[in-house]
């Protein structure tokens, strides 16, 4: 049976094909930064020492075990408290930590020193997307996972970057030192970019720092190390390295969209392009919790449709969705979305599914009462 069993098992697995087999990498990647390729040459060296230690050790004890055996007539060696036995054992593995803290201490130096850089990036944790602060630039904005949820379902093939996606890369110039200051804004996250050897914590109320600078043109991808919550598989980090040229004409976009943003929350906006912007916003951001159906996930994700909040006084709607519920898994949405998204969203809810109201809140309400 155990052998029908192996041969079956053999079988199936030459009839499973190739493209549902994960990955099969071995070692981590080189990088693309020079800190990066340090620490894989860091690595690479612990490892051969590793295996240098083993084959002397093992080959030893093999030897004795083949060589000294007690049928061919073999006696155990006496040298109890040997002198010579104590301080060969002590000052070899001495010799070897040392040879491995001096380069793993050369390394670690460098990477903790973030001085003297050209662009100074914070980075905020949320669950479970990251807020990027171009300090020197004033520009600011949230990046959100866009993998559809046909795939994560598996109603539709995954694209290559599958997971790995986002609506707002973070983009940086190459050959530029790029200093990050992380923190978070409910729980312990962590921001990992395997390419670019980085990977911090990112802890409330406390700053962590590091660096990189980026050799290659390219993109980047990452994703949260931290388990942090029900979304942690759906925090992805994508970071856009480009030249210095493309650099400058991104800061001018991003700059001209900020000032876009603030012009449409001065304008007048009619119900049916609130509700239609107020749908995309629902999508990204309140969806995963509340279902798009707004049936929500209770007692955690309380319905939407029909809900006596959302059916109810507008000043309580808007309270929630600006200062979000305390103890709660609802967030505060005030510093995440702009007056005209949450506008549109508050319409949206209002007046979709079964929930007919025909009530408008225009941005201007939203900054009337964030101003208070």
């Amino acid at each position: 049976m155990q052998r029908f069993l192996h041969q079956f098992c053999i079988t199936l697995a030459f009839l499973i094909p190739s493209s549902v087999y994960a990955a099969w990498e071995l070692n981590m990647p080189r990088g693309v930064t020079d800190t990066s390729n340090t620490v894989y040459d860091l690595h690479m060296l612990i490892l051969w020492i590793c295996v240098a230690i083993g084959v002397v050790v093992f080959g030893v004890m093999f030897w004795s075990i083949i060589y000294h055996r007690k049928s061919q007539g073999a006696k155990a060696a006496q040298f109890h408290e040997s002198t010579t036995v104590e301080v060969i054992w002590t000052v070899i593995p001495f010799l070897i930590l040392i040879g491995m803290a001096v380069p793993s201490t050369s390394v670690l130096i460098d990477m903790y020193d973030s001085s003297e850089s050209d662009i100074d990036i914070q980075v905020t944790g949320y669950q479970c997307k990251w807020q990027y602060k171009y300090l020197n630039e004033d520009i600011d904005f949230f990046s959100t996972m866009t993998t559809p949820k046909v795939e994560i379902a598996n109603e539709q093939e995954k694209n290559p970057n599958y997971l790995l996606e986002v609506d707002n890369e973070l983009v940086v110039p190459i050959n530029k030192k790029v200093r990050f200051l992380f923190t978070a804004n409910d729980v312990i996250h962590a921001w990992w970019v395997p390419e670019l050897a980085v990977k911090k914590d990112a802890i409330p109320g406390f700053i962590n720092e590091s660096w990189t600078r980026i050799n290659e043109v390219g993109t980047y991808r990452g994703q949260c190390a931290e388990l942090c919550g029900k979304d942690h598989g759906f925090m992805p980090i994508v970071v856009k390295a480009v030249t210095q040229a493309d650099y400058d004409i991104w800061i001018s976009e991003q700059k001209a969209t900020a000032q876009a943003v603030a012009a449409a929350a001065n304008q007048e906006w009619s119900i049916e392009d609130l509700v239609a912007k107020g749908e995309t916003v629902y999508q990204k951001n309140c969806a995963g919790c509340h279902m798009v159906d707004g049936s929500g996930l209770p007692p955690a994700f309380p319905a939407l449709n029909g809900n006596d909040v959302v059916l109810g006084d507008i000043e309580k709607h808007m309270d929630i969705m600006v200062n979000g519920v305390p103890g709660s898994a609802m967030a505060a949405y005030g510093k995440q979305l702009s007056a005209v998204e949450l506008a549109a969203v508050i319409t949206y809810k209002r007046n979709t599914w079964d929930n007919k109201t025909g009530e408008v809140i225009s941005p201007a309400d939203v900054k009337a009462y964030m101003s208070k």
